[in-house]
C-alpha cells in the first residue's frame, strides 16, 4: 500500500496516521457537537503522540482554509455556471453547507496536517 493510499485510509476512517488502528478522535461521529474536537492525547494501540507540540495544529488551519476555499469554488461552479442561480442564493447557500461542514473540515484539515508528518509502519513487518 502507498503512503497516498494508506493516509487517505487514516483520514477516511479516523484512524491513527501511524498504526491505523487506533481512533484519532475521541469520537468517530463529527456531527456529536460536544465532542466533535476531541482529540485523543495518544494511539491507544501504538502509543503514537497526537499533541505533538503547542501550536502543533495551527498548519490545520491552513489546510482548512484551502478545503473550504475548493469547496466554494466547487459550489459556485455548480450553483452559478451550469445551474444560473444568482450571487445571493449562492452565498446563502454556501453560508448553509460552510456551518454544517464545519465540524467535518475540521476534522479532516488535522487529519490531514498529521498525515504529512506521520508515516505508517506496519508493525507485523517490522
Amino acid at each position: 500500500m502507498s503512503h497516498i493510499q494508506s493516509a487517505l485510509f487514516s483520514i477516511a476512517k479516523n484512524k491513527c496516521p501511524r498504526c491505523h488502528e487506533g481512533n484519532f478522535f475521541e469520537n468517530n461521529n463529527p456531527y456529536v457537537l460536544s465532542q466533535f474536537d476531541k482529540m485523543n492525547k495518544r494511539c491507544p494501540v501504538c502509543n503514537e503522540d497526537f499533541e505533538r507540540e503547542t501550536g502543533y495544529y495551527y498548519g490545520a488551519m491552513f489546510v482548512s482554509y484551502a478545503l473550504t476555499v475548493v469547496f466554494g469554488i466547487s459550489v459556485f461552479l455548480i450553483m452559478c455556471v451550469l445551474f444560473d442561480f444568482d450571487a445571493v442564493t449562492f452565498i446563502i447557500a454556501f453560508a448553509i453547507l460552510q456551518i454544517l461542514l464545519m465540524p467535518l473540515f475540521y476534522r479532516t484539515s488535522r487529519l490531514l496536517w498529521i498525515n504529512l508528518f506521520v508515516r505508517f509502519r506496519n508493525s507485523k513487518l517490522n
